[in-house]
């Protein structure tokens, strides 16, 4: 299946040069704009579907780390032995917002490529927009997300600007090359091997492949990389390869877009009911019944992206995809206006729910206590878990956000400041 896949995807690339190569009918009037994914893009170049399913993953996304702030529990979420379907399913759903943020960012600079008709333009854009994410990552997020800079994290927007510095090179390269390429990352890196203890002289292989790590620096606080970014290079590249499909009448793309869902799909559970590859852990028949191995079948590897993990993400990010564009309720309307502020909506609800959560343990507990980064031995002894209160904060926290962001979305449409390209 790995194989008609490839031949697929190279097929579609060689009938798609002339969609790159032709002139969009915006491309002379379009201000420069920030897009899905923490991206590239263009107001009048957006494609809603990109836009309704970045908003979607990034309100999940905001689920995830209220429920590591609000409601750390005894057991991990993915942990089908003890936890809860409802705990479960709390995780596992977020699992679906990294691999559609990093593939729509990879669909988004093609789409800008396309408008700009430079490769040049497009490579510098890229270098200084993955340098300024990779500071960002470092200087804020990390203090935000600890409340200290006892260490630095490397996560998912590492990873955005770690891949996008290395597309700068890659781009200049034939689509079908990229094509192939994305999927030997995609289906190949669980082949590849781990490197342990990491250490500074292998730590450029780690950066690539190793699951999350510590890694001294000498006097500096230490690194703790979340993120590997070899696989995400393959999600990005995965997303710039199939971004000619966005730029098709909607019929031809849907179609295409359901028949990669399912193929994705499919390997999935051909490689999944065998336990023969593509995930690190194999699930199992467990003891509290049919539901639970059902839950272990589902139980993938996120660090770093198994392939049958991209599977099963990107597969169902395809499938909604395909029936985004067409969505007119309000529901969808305020997606939209998520995805339309990426970065700007990804800063402030980190901003929100540590501070909020900062507050919120001050208050209760007497002083500020960081889930995210306490051992359970240290949990106050008031505390109790609960997922309705993360469930409710996230009601709020969406709500709130949303003003906010309306607010920049048409802050954008009437300025075209150079620096919006960075927010």
């Amino acid at each position: 299946m790995v194989t008609s896949l490839l031949n697929y995807t190279l097929n579609e690339v060689a009938m798609n040069q002339q969609v790159f190569l032709s002139p969009s009918p915006s491309a002379a009037s379009s201000p420069a704009d920030a897009s899905a994914g923490l991206c590239l893009g263009t107001e009048r170049t957006r494609v809603q579907a990109v836009d309704v399913v970045g908003g979607l993953v990034m309100v999940i996304m905001a689920l995830d780390h209220i429920r590591e702030f609000w409601t750390p529990m005894v057991m991990r979420a993915e942990d089908v032995a003890q936890a809860s379907a409802a705990l479960f399913f709390t995780r596992w759903v977020t699992h679906f917002c990294a691999p559609t943020f990093v593939f729509l960012s990879g669909v988004s600079i093609w789409l800008s490529a396309r408008k700009h008709r430079s490769r040049a333009r497009t490579s510098s854009f890229l270098l200084t927009r993955g340098l300024w994410l990779v500071a960002v990552e470092v200087v804020l997020i990390s203090f935000v997300l600890q409340w200290q800079t006892s260490m630095i994290l490397l996560e998912v927007i590492w990873a955005i600007g770690g891949s996008m510095v290395l597309l700068v090179a890659l781009i200049w390269l034939p689509r079908g090359v990229l094509a192939a390429l994305a999927i030997v990352i995609i289906a190949g890196h669980n082949a590849l091997p781990v490197i342990q203890p990491v250490t500074a002289s292998n730590a450029g292989w780690a950066l690539l492949r190793n699951p999350p790590f510590l890694l001294p620096i000498g006097t500096l606080p230490p690194l703790l990389v979340a993120y590997s970014i070899g696989s995400w290079l393959g999600v990005m590249l995965a997303g710039y390869v199939l971004g000619p499909w966005f730029a098709l009448p909607l019929p031809q793309r849907n179609r295409r877009l359901r028949l990669a869902s399912m193929l994705a799909l499919g390997l999935l559970v051909a490689l999944r009911a065998t336990n023969w590859y593509g995930d690190p852990a194999p699930w199992s028949v467990q003891p509290r019944g049919l539901g639970y191995t059902a839950l272990s079948f589902l139980n993938v590897t996120k660090y770093p992206p198994s392939l049958l993990f991209l599977c099963l993400t990107l597969g169902g990010a395809l499938l909604l995809l395909s029936v985004a564009e067409k969505a007119t309720s309000r529901p969808a309307r305020w997606l939209r206006t998520f995805g339309q502020v990426p970065f700007f909506y990804f800063v402030a609800h980190l901003l929100l729910i540590s501070g909020a959560a900062w507050v919120w343990t001050r208050v209760t507990f007497g002083q500020p206590v960081n889930f995210s980064f306490v051992s359970v031995k240290e949990w106050p002894a008031a505390y109790h878990p609960s997922l309705l209160r993360a469930y409710a904060v996230w009601a709020l926290v969406i709500l709130t956000l949303y003003w906010p962001c309306r607010w920049y979305q048409r802050y954008k449409q009437r300025h075209s400041y150079w620096w919006r390209s960075y927010l």
